[in-house]
This record gives structure tokens, C-alpha cells and sequence, in this order.
């Protein structure tokens, strides 16, 4: 036992105790939030917080700007409707040709109280749109609270791991699965969370063409999109464009989040984006549920209305004000994240050179992006007791092990909550870490 850490070893481990989970990897990441905060608030001192996904910077002014407007405007007495408010809508719709390059209509684009809500909503209604395809099939790593969100629903679902099915290999993998014909989704992030790996074109339409040929819907969280700082997304209407499933497949669900490329994470905003052949198509097997044979009514008017009696209605013009500014080329909304690709840079760099392996190093046998998150590994140390250790010495992060990685000795790393200005303190305590552990 190490006593001499920057963080008192007691406290650290009465915290632990106190929260009653005998395993800390597999804590949420809501619930490591909480035993960090408390470590911090008895002790006095400040982590290194990489455990949570949280915008590290400042809310554009234009959508503050429109928000405000809006509740100047009385909408704060209003229920807005549950399809969403016409300007967001139009300016979504917008969006989606000038950076995906896909035509879709308002119609198709609903608002929602950030991806998770509306993640939740799809995962109600496509589990019961076809009654003998009602299991989501994850391409993990992935975001921990969408099996939550399995678990609160009863919902089953299969998962794989993909860093070892890249390219050619994803199409026999995923047909694996497909063909047993219990499959009624399947979802992945681009880029990913929490391995920060994103999906080529030939993979995206190998996903797409076996969506197509087995009925399956494809659910592409785009919480992190155009955020691939490899190459140049952010030029409204002009090549190269944020690649999507949706140029493959018309069994599409699109989910954009307000929260990290739009630093709008507080007010809780997203979008979805419902294919039209998709929101069109009927069942007889989703009346027994939502009392309509119609998958898009039954999305906006049973499954969202059934969780929130619309989206806020302020923040909806917040959203469209800043869509609508980047739409016209006024704001560029990626050049103001490409902050977390310099602080990933610069993180992984102090990580490596204290011993620590970057586990997924490699992006389709590219080397990984700088981004929003990376993965950290520490010879000898399983996942469990890294994650632990780590804590001695003020760090936090989260557990691959929640995420459905086979690397169940890596750490997820976010670089969101660390200014620069903390990266000197970051090297110090890797630096005593390594000393304290040295790797024969």
C-alpha cells in the first residue's frame, strides 16, 4: 500500500465503501461524478476529472441570445408542440443537406430532450414495430446508459465488440447476428464513444445494405458530429461531409445532440431524424402498443409524448438560432471544438510517456484521432484496480468494462473537463504514478 499519494488514501477508500458497489468498474459514470465530488469536497483538493462527457466550453452566445428572446417572448407559459417548432425543424432539415448531404424534410425532424430521450423513445418503438425482431444489436464500444436504458425497458439486446471486425470483416459479423432474424436495430456512435474510432464509407454501407436486406433500423448517434478533426467538416454545403448511414439505407433513425458539438449540453436539446421511408411504414404489430399502425405518428405522438409533454420550448429557438447561423456560413461550429482534439494531443502524449498504452490505438489500421475521448490502459493493472488507483492520485475516469469493450483492462478518457492550465498537475501525478508503479 502506497500512503504518500497526492489524494489521502482513507478517503478515497471510505468513499468507495460508502457507495456500496463492490466493484468500482462497474460504477455508472454518475454515480464515479458523485464519489469524486465528495473525495473533492472532504479533502480539499481537485481531480483530474475525465470520468464524464461534460462540454468544457462556453455555450455560443447566439443560441443564449435566442433563448432569451424567446422567454422575453412569453413561450415559457406554452407548451411547444411535440413535433417541434417550425424554424428548428426547417433549420435541422437545412443542416442535414449542407453537412450530411442528405434531403430530408421538416417533417421527418423532431426535437428532443437531448439524444438520450430520444434514444429511449426509438429503443420503446422499434423494439415492438415487428414482434419477432425486438433485440437492438450494439456495435460496441459504446455509451453505457443506452443498455441502461435496455435494462429500465426490458429489452433485449446482443453486442460485439467491432475493433477486430473493421473493414471486409464487419459485413460476415454483422450478418452473424442479422440472419436470425431477432434483430430489430442496430446502434453505434460516429464518431465513437468511447473509443473515438470512426466509420469509413464502405463500412457505413456494408451496415446499411444488410439494414436494407434483413428490415433492420440503424440508430447512428451522431452526438460528436463533424468532429473527426482528421479532415474538414465544417464547410456548410461543401464536400468532404459528416459520413452517415443514411446515403445506404432508408431504414434510418439519425440522433444529433445539442450538448458537445454545440457546447448546448445544460438546456438538454437534440434532434432526431427519422428517414422517410421509415416514418411512413406501417405495422400491425405496433397498434397492440401505441394504437396506431404508423411508425412515425406513433414515435412523435406515443412514444416521445409518453416521456415529456414536448421538448422545452426556450431551447428550441436556441437551437434553431444556432443551426440557422451556422447553416449560413456566419458561425463554424467545428473550429470551436477542435479545442478537444489539441488537449487529446497533448493528454495522450503525458499518458504514454508515464507507461500507460493507448488501447484503441488504431482507426481501420489508421492511427486514432485526437478527439473527444481516448483509452488508456496500464500494464499489469486490470480495469478495476486501475480505475482505483488512479483515484489515490486524483484522477477519474470511467471503466471500458461498461461500455461492452473486450478490453476490460482500459480506461475511457475524457479530455472535455481539463483546461490547459491543469496539464502541468495532470504530469506531475502521472509522473508519480509511474515512480509509485514501475513496470518490470
Amino acid at each position: 500500500m502506497i500512503n504518500n499519494t497526492p489524494i489521502d488514501y482513507e478517503v478515497v477508500n471510505n468513499i468507495i465503501q460508502s457507495s456500496g458497489i463492490k466493484n468500482i468498474c462497474f460504477a455508472t459514470i454518475r454515480e464515479l461524478v458523485k464519489m469524486v465530488n465528495d473525495i473533492e469536497k472532504i479533502t480539499g483538493e481537485k481531480f483530474i476529472r475525465m470520468e464524464m462527457g461534460v462540454p468544457g466550453l462556453e455555450s455560443p452566445q447566439i443560441g443564449i441570445n435566442a433563448e432569451i428572446e424567446a422567454l422575453r417572448q412569453g413561450v415559457a407559459s406554452k407548451y411547444a408542440m411535440i413535433e417541434g417548432i417550425t424554424k428548428l425543424k426547417n433549420e435541422f432539415s437545412r443542416f442535414l443537406k449542407l453537412f450530411i448531404n442528405i434531403d430530408l424534410g421538416p417533417e421527418y425532424c423532431v426535437p428532443t430532450v437531448g439524444s438520450i430521450q430520444g434514444s429511449f423513445a426509438v429503443f420503446m418503438l422499434v423494439s415492438k414495430f415487428i414482434k419477432k425482431q425486438n433485440t437492438t444489436l450494439f456495435i460496441d464500444p459504446g455509451f453505457p446508459v443506452h443498455k441502461q436504458q435496455h435494462h429500465a425497458l426490458g429489452i433485449p439486446y446482443e453486442t460485439f465488440d467491432v475493433y477486430d471486425f473493421r473493414g471486409k470483416k464487419l459485413k460476415d459479423k454483422l450478418e452473424n447476428y442479422l440472419s436470425k432474424g431477432n434483430i430489430s436495430s442496430i446502434l453505434y456512435s460516429n464518431p465513437n464513444n468511447p473509443s473515438w474510432i470512426c466509420f469509413t464509407e464502405d463500412e457505413l454501407k456494408i451496415i446499411g445494405d444488410l439494414a436494407t436486406k434483413y428490415n433492420v433500423v440503424v440508430i447512428e448517434d451522431l452526438a460528436y458530429i463533424a468532429m473527426d478533426f482528421r479532415q474538414d467538416l465544417s464547410k456548410p454545403g461543401q464536400p468532404p461531409y459528416q459520413p452517415s448511414v443514411a446515403k445506404y439505407t432508408n431504414n434510418y433513425i439519425l440522433l444529433v445532440s445539442g450538448s458537445k458539438a454545440f457546447s448546448y449540453a445544460g438546456q438538454r436539446i437534440g434532434t432526431m431524424a427519422i428517414s422517410k421511408t421509415l416514418f411512413n411504414s406501417v405495422s400491425p404489430d405496433l397498434y397492440e402498443n401505441f394504437k396506431t399502425n404508423k411508425f412515425g405518428y406513433a414515435m412523435i405522438y406515443r412514444a416521445i409524448y409518453s416521456l415529456s409533454a414536448g421538448t422545452a420550448h426556450s431551447v428550441q429557438y436556441a437551437f434553431a438560432a444556432m443551426l440557422k447561423a451556422v447553416n449560413d456560413g456566419k458561425y463554424n461550429f467545428v473550429e470551436n471544438v477542435k479545442e478537444y482534439g489539441k488537449r487529446a494531443h497533448i493528454m495522450k502524449k503525458l499518458f504514454t510517456d508515464n507507461g500507460f498504452v493507448i488501447v484503441y490505438d488504431k482507426d481501420d489500421n489508421n492511427p486514432i484521432a485526437d478527439g473527444f475521448y481516448f483509452t488508456i490502459a496500464y500494464p499489469g493493472f486490470d480495469g478495476n484496480k486501475l480505475l482505483k488507483e488512479l483515484m489515490y492520485y486524483g484522477i477519474s475516469a470511467i471503466s471500458l468494462e461498461i461500455t461492452g469493450s473486450n478490453h476490460k483492462e482500459g480506461l475511457r478518457a475524457c479530455v472535455s473537463q481539463i483546461s490547459m492550465d491543469q496539464m502541468p498537475l495532470l504530469e506531475k501525478r502521472l509522473k508519480q504514478f509511474y515512480t509509485d508503479h514501475p513496470i518490470n
